[in-house]
C-alpha cells in the first residue's frame, strides 16, 4: 500500500464523516481509525458484488476484511464498551 492509497481513504474517510473519529491530523494507527477504513472497503466490495457476482476472489478477500474488523472491534469491546458502542453507532454497523 503506497502513500497515495492511504491518503485517498483519508479523504474517502472524511468526505463520510468519521473525521471525529480521529484524533491526530494523519492518525493511521489507531483502531478505530482501521475499522472506519474497513467499513469503507467493505462497502465497496458489497457493492462490487451486486454487479459482479462470480468475482470469486475478490469475495475472500472481502471475508479476510469482514474478520479483521471484527478482530478490531473485539479488541475495542474489551477495552471500553463505551468506546464499542459509540463506533458501532457512528459508522451504522449491525450489531
Amino acid at each position: 500500500m503506497d502513500v497515495e492509497d492511504v491518503l485517498w481513504r483519508f479523504d474517502l474517510a472524511e468526505d463520510r464523516g468519521y473525521r471525529e473519529i480521529r484524533v491526530h491530523e494523519r492518525d493511521t494507527a489507531l483502531r478505530m481509525w482501521q475499522i472506519a477504513l474497513l467499513t469503507e472497503r467493505i462497502t465497496y466490495l458489497t457493492d462490487h458484488f451486486k454487479s459482479h457476482k462470480k468475482d470469486h476472489h475478490s469475495r475472500r478477500g472481502l471475508l479476510k476484511l469482514v474478520s479483521q474488523r471484527r478482530r478490531l472491534l473485539d479488541y475495542i469491546k474489551r477495552a471500553s464498551e463505551e468506546r464499542y458502542r459509540d463506533l458501532i453507532n457512528k459508522l451504522g454497523i449491525r450489531k
